[in-house]
This record gives structure tokens, sequence and C-alpha cells, in this order.
């Protein structure tokens, strides 16, 4: 549970890293995908620190999964949250990220979960996201 401002509450689930493929069964993907679909919006946890991969091509590669798997899942609002802010090597890896979001016309938010940079932000963001798109509808059981 994330409280907001003004008392306001909301669900916020993690769900690991899809890798490619993954909306053909590799990995764990269908199982996470499936879950994914109820949910309102979608928040894509962004590793902006040196890992040798580039931080846009990575997103374009969960999106891309998720339009794979589903036209309703990648229509989904989007938030992008740049993380590891505390261990940016380079501000070009944060600034490629934010260009790339800004021609999606995605909000993204840099923070590091270490020192806590950015997540009343991010926080924020969210809880104002939420209050702008309909309320979830109920889980169906699966058969």
């Amino acid at each position: 549970m994330v409280r907001g401002d003004d008392e306001e509450s909301f669900v916020l689930a993690d769900i690991p890293g899809l890798i490619e493929g993954a909306h053909a069964g590799h990995g764990l993907g269908t199982r996470f995908l499936r879950h994914i679909e109820r949910t309102r919006l979608l928040v894509h946890l962004v590793d902006i620190s040196d890992t040798g991969r580039d931080p846009a091509d990575d997103f374009r590669v969960v999106r891309n999964e998720l339009h794979q798997f589903s036209t309703a899942l990648a229509e989904k609002p989007v938030v992008v949250a740049a993380n590891k802010l505390d261990a940016l090597p380079n501000p070009e890896r944060l600034a490629a990220l934010r260009a790339h979001c800004e021609t999606e016309g995605l909000p993204c938010v840099a923070i590091s979960a270490v020192t806590g940079e950015g997540l009343d932000e991010l926080r924020r963001l969210l809880a104002a996201q939420l209050r702008n798109l309909a309320p979830a509808a109920p889980a169906t059981p699966a058969p």
C-alpha cells in the first residue's frame, strides 16, 4: 500500500522484469503478463546505472513484449521511473531515456530507491494519474 497525500492510498505491485520473448512464454513471461492485465497504470522501473545496456533500449524491449502479448496491455497508461539515480555514471543515460519518453508522451521521473530522491515526486504523480483513471474492473476467477 502506498499512502498518498490527503490520506488517499493505492496498491502498488512489483512485477519482476520481463525478458525478450516473454510474450511467447520465455522466462515467467506470460504468467506475469496475464497478472498485469488487471492493472490501471503501468510503472516501468528502468535501471539507469552502468549495466552495460542502454536504458532506452531496455524500455523498448519491455514495451514491445507488452504489445506482442496484448494491444490492450500496451495501451495502458505508463509512467517511467528511471531508477538508480545515485549510481548514474553519465547524465547522458538519463537524458536519452527522458528524450525517448518525451517522444512517446510519457512522464519520466528520476529516482533513487537507495537515497529516496524523487520518490515523493513519483508517489504524487502516480496518485494524480490514478485519480484520472476509471476504477479497475473486478478480477475474474481463472477457469
